[in-house]
C-alpha cells in the first residue's frame, strides 16, 4: 500500500548506509515521487527526514533529487547569470567558480550543503597565498600575503547568487549562505596627493607629453575607463562621461540590452551599468586649456591615444606610477587614488557634499539624485571653479597652460 504525502520510513541498506524516504506529491501523469537520503548515521538520517517533512508541510513540495554543486554552477553561470551580467563581471565570476568554489565544494549535492561548507570555502580562501607559486606548499614563509577578505566576499556572493537560483528552481530548499555572516570587505588605505603636490604637478604637466591625460584625472576625479574612453565629440563646455573604455576578453555572452562599441581587439567603449552613471560635469580652467591643446583641430576619435591607438588600461596605470616617480612624487598613489585626491580638494575648497558626489559620480547617498539634471549645472560649475581657485588657477594663469 502506497504511503501518503509526507509519510516517511527509515531503513538500513545492505551496504550499511542508513536511508530515509518520504513520499512527495505525484509528478506528471501521477508518477510516484520520493525523497531518499542516505547517511552513515541513523540519527542523522532521522533528523534529515524530519526536516524534509517540515519543509514539505510548509512549501507543499520539495525536490526529489539534487544535482552536484559543480554541475549546478556550470549551468547557472552559462544559462542564468551570463545573459544578465556584463562580460567582465562574468569573467570574474568564472575565476572564483573555477578556482575556488568548485575545487572546494563542487562534489557536494545542493541539498546537502550546510553553513559549515560555506565557512569552509571562506576559511580556505583566506588561508590561500596570493602568490600562485606558493600554493600547494606544505609550509609558506611567515608573513605571506593571502587572498583578501574582499575576494572571499566575492566568492561568497557568487555562491549565494547561484544557490538563490537553485532554491527558486526547487533544486534545494534553502540557501545556506543566508544563515552565516559573509566575509567583511577589506578596508584598504588609499593614498592621495595633497594640495601643494597637485599644484606643483599641474605646473610641471604643462610640458609633459601626457600632461593633459594626467591633468584630466587630477581635475575631474573621473574613473580610469571614463578618461581613457573620452571622445572629442563629448568635450564641449562640459565633459560627457557616459561611455568608458574597458578590456573585455569575451564579448560573446554580452546581455542584449548592453550598449558597447568595439575599438579593435579586446578594447571596447561601453555604457555604465545604469543611466545614473551617465555623468556630465562642467569643463572649466585650467583643464579646458589642457584639453584644447590636446585635441587641437581634431573633430572625432578618442581624446587620449597611445602611439595612435587607444590606451590599454594597464599601460595607463603603469605610466601613471612612472610619471609620479619621474616627478619626485610618491608612487604609492595609485591612479584610482586621483579620485580620492579630487574629493579631498573639493572638500577643502568648501564644495557642498552632494555636489562633490555628483562631480565624482558617487551614488551612495540618495540626495545626489537631486543633482542629476542639467538644471543643476550652476552648482556643478561653482564646485569645479572652487576647485580651480583652491589650486591658485586664476583665469589669466590658465590661459598660459
Amino acid at each position: 500500500m502506497a504511503r501518503g504525502k509526507g509519510e516517511g520510513s527509515v531503513y538500513k541498506r545492505k551496504d550499511g548506509m542508513w536511508c530515509s524516504s518520504i513520499e512527495l506529491p505525484p509528478g506528471p501523469g501521477g508518477k510516484r515521487r520520493r525523497k531518499v537520503v542516505a547517511r552513515k548515521s541513523k540519527s542523522e538520517v532521522v533528523k534529515i527526514m524530519r526536516d524534509h517533512q517540515k519543509q514539505l508541510q510548509a512549501a507543499g513540495n520539495i525536490a526529489s533529487s539534487s544535482p552536484r554543486l559543480d554541475k549546478w554552477m556550470e549551468y547557472w553561470i552559462n544559462e542564468i547569470a551570463a545573459p544578465k551580467l556584463r562580460p567582465k563581471t562574468i569573467a570574474g565570476h568564472r575565476t572564483v567558480i573555477d578556482g575556488y568554489i568548485v575545487p572546494i565544494l563542487g562534489k557536494r549535492k545542493l541539498d546537502a550543503l550546510t553553513p559549515d561548507d560555506v565557512r569552509l570555502l571562506q576559511r580556505t580562501m583566506l588561508k590561500t597565498p596570493k602568490d600562485p607559486a606558493l600554493r600547494g606548499q606544505a609550509a609558506v614563509p611567515p608573513g605571506t600575503q593571502t587572498l583578501s577578505p574582499t575576494y572571499a566576499l566575492l566568492a561568497h556572493n557568487v555562491l549565494s547568487g547561484a544557490l538563490k537560483a537553485a532554491v527558486r528552481e526547487q533544486k534545494m530548499m534553502d540557501n545556506p549562505c543566508d544563515r552565516i555572516d559573509p566575509p567583511k570587505k577589506a578596508k584598504a588605505a588609499m593614498n592621495a596627493l595633497d594640495v601643494g603636490q597637485v599644484m606643483d604637478l599641474l605646473m610641471r604637466l604643462r610640458l609633459h607629453p601626457q600632461g593633459a591625460l594626467w591633468a584630466t584625472f587630477l581635475l575631474t576625479g573621473a574613473r580610469r575607463g571614463e578618461v581613457l574612453g573620452l571622445e572629442v565629440g563629448r568635450v564641449t563646455d562640459v565633459l560627457d562621461l557616459s561611455w568608458q573604455l574597458q578590456r573585455i576578453t569575451d564579448i560573446s555572452n554580452a546581455p542584449s540590452d548592453w550598449e558597447y562599441r568595439s575599438l579593435g581587439g579586446t578594447l571596447y567603449l561601453s555604457r555604465p551599468k545604469n543611466k545614473a552613471g551617465w555623468r556630465v560635469i562642467p569643463l572649466v580652467e585650467p583643464l579646458k586649456s589642457f584639453l584644447d591643446l590636446q585635441i587641437g583641430t581634431r573633430s572625432e576619435g578618442l581624446v587620449f591615444q597611445f602611439d595612435g591607438r587607444p590606451w590599454d588600461p594597464d599601460t595607463a596605470t603603469k605610466s601613471w606610477k612612472r610619471m609620479l616617480r619621474d616627478m619626485g612624487l610618491p608612487d604609492d598613489v595609485v591612479l584610482h587614488g586621483s579620485r580620492h585626491t579630487v574629493v579631498d580638494l573639493l572638500y577643502a575648497a568648501g564644495v557642498p557634499e552632494p555636489v562633490i558626489m555628483e562631480i565624482v559620480g558617487h551614488s551612495t547617498r540618495s540626495v545626489t539624485r537631486g543633482y542629476k539634471t542639467r538644471a543643476n549645472m550652476p552648482q556643478l560649475v561653482a564646485g569645479m571653479e572652487a576647485l580651480s581657485r583652491s589650486l591658485g588657477s586664476e583665469s589669466g594663469q590658465s590661459r598660459r597652460v
